[in-house]
Formats: structure tokens, C-alpha cells, sequence
């Protein structure tokens, strides 16, 4: 009664006649436009704050990074990489110079190198590797003899089985009732494919190649030793390689299909342009203007191969180790591991 009696009292001010008016018990009718508005109104419960909400003092969320990097730090990273090409393109030498460190070939006595043999068996090393307190598990694992023998039908069947047997192994891991705290991580996170310096077009290896692998595993074509090919040579040979990549719908990585904002598309779109990297490999140093410099020592001079004006392979560091490492390791994990344990386990389930 209370509240109906509030609604037949006019409000003060309304009128100059104290008696109530006459007025009737339904409630009044309201436009449809308004109706509509009450309807789509959405709860004050549900209605999201202001972003970037400001706060009264400090209370420390910002020491969550913190705390990530120390746990970070303790633990350390993996990171597995693989060198795909032909023997005398300078894998091992690559390897080394990427990490500033003879880490692509292990020697039984100190001061010489160890003889590779040209065979089609993959080898993996594996060095523990720190920079400024933080460790990482770095495994290179090379392939000697690849493309070197008369008949190369099929060459690269040891190496998808490889790589599908290491996520196998995770696989089996993480299937178990009980499993381990960390589960070690073998798998094969980046391939480096070395393209011979030929100036022409890719040959059918290298497009089969690339073709079967870049479905599960990231590619990176590299042409090696670029310093045999001139500025122009060089220029027209890379167009030539991503006409080939574009017309038989090679992608590698960074695919585009994998961008997930308009910031990360703009970094990998300037990378797929400078994609295949024309590298130059050299692990000794010489003296260049009072300074200390990775390069290669020739007639004409000295190739440093850190000088962006020398050669691609700053581009090359950045992208496997700056810019893109956690990225390869995610879609390593998130696409081509995953699409092999959807398979797997529809296999496993399949009747008979």
C-alpha cells in the first residue's frame, strides 16, 4: 500500500492543488523506444571497469615480472635447433657463430675438430650456454650428408622421423597418470635450411624439402655463403626464392596465418621481406679499425659478419634468438605439436 500511495501523491511542486488526482493502477505506458532500452540494459554486476583503473598507492603487481624472471632464471630455457644442407655450406661454422662458441662439433682432443661424416644420420649436441646469470639448454642437431649422395629420393625421411619422434617422447610424457613436474623438452623448435648459393632458381630438393617440413617444424631458408654472390646476384637470387615459396605455397616461418596482432604483423612483414637471409658464417676474429670483429679475412678485405651492410645474419641472430625464440617455442608447442597429438591420439582411439 505504501508504494502505491507514494505513486498517487504528486510530487512537491507539481501542481497547485493539494487533493490527488485521479490516476490508475496500471503503470504507465512507456515508449517502445525506452522499452527497448530497458531491456538491453545490462546489469551493474556485469558492466567492466574503466581500463586502466588508477590506484590509490602502490600494492606491487608490477614485482610479478619479477618474480617470473627469477623462476626464470633459475630454471633455465631449452632450446633446440637443427641445421638442414648440404655438406660445405658452413653449418657448423653458422652454429658457432650464432652463439660465439664451438658449439655444433665436440672434439676428443683439445685444439682440433672433430672429422663430420657425410652420412644421412643426424647427429644432436647438446651445451648448457650463459649469458649475465641466465642458462640455456641449447641442442644443435645436424644432418651431414643431406643432399649429398647420387640418389637423394627420399632424403628427407630420417629427418620428419626425427622430429616426429621427439613428439612422440613429449607425448608420451604428458600422457602419463603421474608425470613429471617439467617434462623435457626435445623437440625441434627451429630449422635453419642452408640454400647453396647458386644464383639461379631453388632447386626440386630444396622445394620438396620445405614443402613436407614446413608442415611440422618452423623453416628458416638461409643462403649460405653469400659472399660469393654479388650485391645485384644476391638481390635477384632472393626475389627468384620467394617466387618459387609464393608459387608453390611454401610458408615459412614467420607465417602469416600465425599473427596475432597488427604490431606482430608489421615486425614479421618486414622479415618476410628480407626472407631468405643471405648469411655469412665465421668464427675467428680480426682486427678491424682497433676493434675486435667476427669475420672472414680475404684479398679484398675483411667480411664482418655482423655488419648489416656486409651480409643478412644480424637478421638472422635477431630472429632466432632476440626477437622470436619464446615464439618459436610457442608455435612449435601450440601448432605443429599439437596437430601431431591430434593425430595420434585419433590413431590410438580408432577402432581395430
Amino acid at each position: 500500500r505504501g508504494v502505491q500511495a507514494h505513486r498517487l501523491c504528486p510530487p512537491r511542486g507539481a501542481g497547485s492543488s493539494l487533493e490527488p488526482e485521479e490516476r490508475s493502477m496500471e503503470p504507465p505506458a512507456v515508449p517502445e523506444e525506452e522499452e527497448e532500452e530497458e531491456e538491453e540494459a545490462v546489469p551493474l554486476s556485469v558492466v567492466p571497469g574503466p581500463v586502466g583503473c588508477q590506484l590509490f598507492g602502490y600494492v606491487g603487481i608490477e614485482a610479478v615480472l619479477d618474480q617470473m624472471k627469477i623462476k626464470t632464471m633459475k630454471t633455465g630455457f631449452e632450446f633446440n635447433i637443427m641445421v638442414v644442407g648440404q655438406s660445405g655450406l658452413g653449418k657448423s661454422t653458422m652454429v658457432n657463430t650464432l652463439f660465439k662458441s664451438k658449439v655444433s662439433r665436440k672434439s676428443s682432443q683439445p685444439g682440433q675438430e672433430e672429422r663430420i661424416p657425410k652420412t644421412v644420420q643426424l647427429q644432436s649436441i647438446t651445451h648448457v650456454i650463459e649469458e649475465k646469470g641466465v642458462k640455456m639448454k641449447l641442442t644443435v642437431t645436424d644432418t651431414p650428408g643431406f643432399g649429398d649422395q647420387i640418389n637423394n629420393e627420399n632424403c628427407w625421411d630420417p629427418i620428419i622421423k626425427y622430429i616426429n619422434e621427439q613428439y612422440e617422447r613429449y607425448l608420451r610424457e604428458e600422457i602419463l597418470i603421474t608425470r613429471k613436474r617439467k617434462i623435457p623438452d626435445t623437440r625441434v623448435h627451429g630449422c635453419v635450411y642452408f640454400v647453396p648459393p647458386t644464383g639461379h632458381w631453388l632447386r626440386p630438393l630444396d622445394l620438396e624439402f620445405m614443402r613436407r617440413l614446413s608442415k611440422i617444424v618452423n623453416v628458416v631458408p638461409v643462403i649460405a655463403k653469400a659472399d660469393t654472390l654479388t650485391l645485384e646476384e644476391r638481390a635477384e637470387f632472393k626475389q627468384r626464392i620467394q617466387e618459387d615459396l609464393k608459387t608453390h605455397a611454401i610458408s615459412v616461418y614467420p607465417q602469416e596465418d600465425f599473427d596475432q596482432d597488427p604490431e606482430d604483423r608489421a615486425l614479421n612483414d618486414r622479415i618476410r621481406e628480407k626472407i631468405p637471409f643471405a648469411v655469412v658464417g665465421a668464427d675467428q676474429e680480426h682486427q678491424v679499425n682497433g676493434k675486435r670483429v667476427l669475420g672472414r679475412k680475404t684479398k679484398w678485405g675483411i667480411i664482418e659478419v655482423e655488419n648489416p651492410a656486409h651480409c643478412e645474419f644480424p637478421l638472422l641472430r635477431d630472429l632466432l634468438i632476440r626477437s622470436h625464440l619464446q615464439d618459436l617455442k610457442d608455435i612449435t608447442h601450440n601448432v605443429h605439436y599439437e596437430s601431431y597429438r591430434v593425430r595420434r591420439l585419433n590413431e590410438s582411439n580408432r577402432p581395430g
